[in-house]
């Protein structure tokens, strides 16, 4: 493999109760902690608790594994919000993913947080890109 840098422009962000409106194509997704303000209908994020990737974000936020997990990181008011950046093929979005692990190091994130087996890899984020 050789260096690369990817771009990738988060949309979002989606609480919880509103996760099904999360793209259903393959992408990059972020799981935070977050207050939601209810007369500015706004959201302030708090922390990143998992970096994730899918052919399908939709589908794989909603049926995560971790998702108890990552509710066990919520302080009293806080709820989990999302962010996603659509990129394809599979084997970039694991490179891309594998990177931002290993720079954020997100508490629920395992795999990558320690080692990252590529080369080179820069990732520059746009839009919905707060604590990245």
């Amino acid at each position: 493999m050789t260096a690369k840098t990817y771009s990738l422009d988060f949309s979002g962000y989606w609480r919880a109760e509103n996760a099904g409106g999360l793209p259903d194509h393959s992408g990059i997704y972020c799981v935070y902690t977050c207050t939601f303000n209810v007369k500015q209908k706004t959201v302030s994020l708090r922390r990143l608790l998992y970096i994730g990737e899918s052919g399908d974000v939709r589908s794989r936020v909603s049926g995560h594994e971790r998702w108890d997990e990552w509710e066990g990181k919520l302080l009293v008011g806080q709820e989990l919000c999302f962010s996603a950046a659509l990129i394809s093929p599979k084997s970039d979005r694991e490179r891309a993913e594998a990177a931002m692990i290993n720079i954020y190091k997100p508490p629920c994130n395992v795999e990558y947080v320690d080692s990252f087996p590529f080369d080179k890899t820069n990732i520059e984020t746009k839009g919905k890109n707060a604590l990245l």
